[in-house]
């Protein structure tokens, strides 16, 4: 059962409906039979009418004296209130779109509800009166339409209302046979965690509107269209289908003002459709994809899967439970970002409220970062575009936020973005700069492109794409470089992100001279950059003063007893088992540490590791990341006991992320991205198979799997014991490989497969 999430009953709440998309338009299936509802949203749909305007006017001089407080006075907290100057306004908030109503009637029995995540399909199968009924629920990429279908194995059987309604003010729309509603998402809303007498707010002609619309196509019986939806009676099936569109034009760009030219977009989708070919052509795109790659581990489990956690929560061992997660993480990944799509926020692309938690954007210190962590390493190269579309936005208008706040070149991103891609720190003045100061995160995310370009090796990218990026990037952090009185070069303003140190007056602060996340990022982003030219047989200045800033940064620093420095100084920190892992950058997603080729900082970030968990209770994220961390550290116990945890009280029913009344999905994309770390490692000149491979998997195998430079391995192993191995290339060159037996160096052409262990 590593590819079906099934279930008894209907989703209780919206947490646990299963989630169905296709980048642009996402699903939440509840699979209840009497009254049906399924939550919709659009992928751009989101509060705001167009750009806002930074309207900070002395960026300059606040830097200024930033720099001043902390270079020449060591005032940490009177730095921290400074930056506060260089707010600007707050992101905006993804929405939610419409729900589709089905009310039907009967008692069911015999219920089972289940998702395919091979066929990307969620399903309902039940009994009324002695009538069998199956209902499918799907969403098309290649037709951009939602699908539901019911059939019985008796005629005249189906009998059901279908209306939409939404949280936004909607009109309904009647044309012939398609019903579609029309409306607006808030034009002005208070993020979630700020308080306002009227907090969500409409105006006419202003806000991104959106037309949603659907056609019934029954066989048998009649379908009613009316201003309340469509009735249907006496039908033997049905297939409902829907699309949707919004007026959204472009970030740098106000929406369109009139909804009904969505509604036009969303009925021509609609009217394209082939009913007879619909289904297929939904299912193979969807398998192309999904069926790249794979995990197995252990004996296929039974049990409903709400069962199976529950089990293990209690002490239970399901191996095939976690290969689960880890094939459920890139299913959903397929979900919410396709070419041509936003990229996936804090909540992928599934929301219900209109002032989600952190506004369900793109938070750019580790959340959007990890959604994409096993995109190119699970074979998803096509569901990264969305992420490079996103880092372009960025940087065209992070080069205003550079210029206006810093006198910059280049471009910055700072902790938060929206749709309207602001780049600037958020708060107003109001927001603390723990978390809202943080200049460094554009650096992070241009790491994203080089990896992207180390797993496909798309020259194209690189030079077309991902270069103008990194270069922009490298010349922003150039510029705000400054020399200390060691002469050592500090990137001011630094921060640990959202992570506050306290100082002997017992204050917190939070911005001080440069942080060891930032040396990691900015030697990362300096040695990326010289690849890059190096890969496109490029010599810049540029490259050159890179090369010369990176020998004269800050020395990565260890404390008296012997972990890594979170600051510049061993201030005490304000939690001890705080969330973010970001002084262990360099240990992964970076590749500078390592047990094998820097042991001194291996054992200084094992310390640092065992300090930071000692007592601490995981949230969702930050156990994904700790599983890369112990995997890095070739702790497989450790690691697995994080998922173990994980698993057990993190996730909902339906294995989506899950903390109390929060949902986020970096987690799922998190621990798909890091289990990988366990049974293969390619972030060194040697390709590891099965590094860390935790004693609780004896039996089990991946397929399509990638590693650096092109490569795809399918493994397996038995007993703990590695059984058969193979590794396929696309470009050639020769590599070296560690087996657990030893290591092995392998000339590939382009295309050529070989087999490292054969199966007995």
């Amino acid at each position: 059962m590593s590819h079906e999430l099934w279930f008894r009953t209907p989703a209780p709440d919206w947490f646990e409906a299963l989630p169905l998309g296709n980048g642009h338009l996402g699903a939440k299936v509840f699979g209840r039979v009497d009254e049906e509802r399924i939550a919709l949203n659009l992928d751009d749909v989101w509060s705001g009418d167009g750009p806002r305007t930074l309207t900070v006017t002395d960026g300059p001089k606040t830097l200024a004296d930033v720099r001043r407080l902390l270079l020449d006075e060591g005032d940490q907290l009177a730095a921290t209130e400074r930056t506060r100057a260089l707010q600007g306004p707050l992101v905006e908030s993804y929405q939610p779109l419409a729900d589709l109503l089905i009310v039907a009637s009967g008692e069911p029995q015999d219920y089972r509800r289940s998702l395919d995540l091979r066929t990307g399909t969620a399903a309902v199968d039940y009994t009324v009166d002695g009538v069998r009924f199956r209902r499918e629920t799907y969403v098309s990429t290649p037709d951009q339409v939602m699908v539901w279908t019911i059939t019985a194995d008796q005629p005249g059987s189906i009998d059901l209302d279908l209306e939409l309604t939404s949280q936004h003010p909607v009109r309904v729309e009647v044309a012939d046979d398609i019903y579609g509603v029309v409306g607006h998402a808030p034009s002005d809303l208070t993020i979630e965690y700020r308080q306002s007498p009227d907090p969500i707010r409409y105006e006419e002609g202003r806000g991104i509107g959106f037309g949603a619309a659907l056609r019934a196509h029954n066989t048998g019986g009649t379908a009613d269209v009316s201003a309340a939806g469509i009735a249907v009676r006496g039908a033997d099936s049905l297939t409902v289908v829907l699309s949707a569109a919004s007026t959204f034009a472009g970030w740098s760009v106000p929406p369109g003002r009139d909804p009904l030219v969505a509604l036009r977009e969303a009925t021509e989708l609609i009217n394209q459709v082939a009913l007879d070919k619909l289904r297929q052509r939904h299912v193979d795109d969807h398998v192309e994809l999904y069926d790249r790659a794979e995990l197995r581990l252990g004996e296929s489990a039974e049990l409903p899967t709400d069962e199976r956690i529950k089990a293990v929560a209690t002490g239970g061992d399901d191996p095939d439970l976690v290969a689960l997660m880890f094939n459920f993480g890139r299913y959903l990944l397929m979900a919410s970002s396709r070419p041509g799509t936003q990229a996936a926020n804090l909540q992928g692309i599934w929301n219900q409220d209109r002032r989600p938690m952190w506004a369900s954007d793109w938070t750019n210190n580790i959340n959007t970062q990890m959604n994409y962590w096993p995109a190119d390493l699970t074979g998803l190269g096509e569901c990264f575009d969305p992420l490079t579309d996103l880092l372009e936005g960025l940087a065209d208008s992070g080069a205003e936020t550079a210029r206006i706040l810093y006198d910059a070149p280049g471009w910055v991103s700072h902790h938060n973005a929206d749709i309207w891609r602001a780049t600037w720190p958020v708060g107003e003045g109001g927001d603390d700069p723990v978390w809202s100061m943080c200049a460094t995160c554009g650096v992070w995310l241009t790491a994203h492109l080089m990896e992207h370009y180390r797993f496909q090796q798309d020259l194209d990218f690189l030079r077309d794409r991902a270069y103008p990026l990194i270069a922009g990037a490298a010349d922003f952090v150039l510029s705000m470089l400054v020399e200390d009185r060691d002469s050592r070069l500090q990137f001011i303003p630094s921060t640990a992100p959202e992570h506050h140190f306290v100082l002997p007056s017992g204050d917190k602060a939070s911005v001080d001279l440069t942080s060891t996340y930032d040396i990691w990022l900015i030697r990362e982003l300096f040695a990326n950059l010289a690849e890059a030219e190096a890969a496109l047989g490029l010599t810049t200045d540029l490259a050159a003063r890179a090369r010369a800033a990176r020998e004269r940064l800050p020395e990565i620093g260890t404390t008296t007893d012997g972990r890594l420095l979170e600051w510049p100084t061993d201030w005490q920190p304000s939690e001890p088992d705080h969330r973010h892992q970001s002084h262990l950058y360099g240990l992964y997603p970076g590749a500078e540490i390592d047990p094998t080729r820097t042991p001194e900082w291996a054992a200084a970030a094992r310390a640092s590791l065992e300090l930071r968990t000692k007592d601490a209770t995981n949230g969702g994220w930050t156990a994904a990341w700790l599983v890369a961390l112990w995997a890095r550290l070739f702790e497989p116990e450790k690691a697995s006991a994080v998922i173990r945890d994980y698993l057990s009280r993190l996730v909902s029913d339906n294995l989506l992320h899950r903390d109390g009344d929060i949902f986020q999905i970096d987690a799922n994309f998190g621990m798909t991205g890091c289990i990988p770390e366990l049974l293969i490692q390619s972030h060194t000149d040697t390709i590891r198979l099965l590094p860390a491979l935790p004693a609780d998997w004896p039996d089990g195998s991946f397929r399509g799997l990638r590693a650096r430079g092109g490569l795809v391995f399918d493994v397996s192993w038995r007993s703990g014991v590695l059984t058969a191995a193979s590794v396929r290339a696309s470009q050639s060159g020769t590599y070296r490989i560690a087996l657990p037996s030893g290591e092995r160096t392998v000339s590939l052409e382009a295309g050529q497969q070989v087999d490292l262990v054969r199966a007995a």
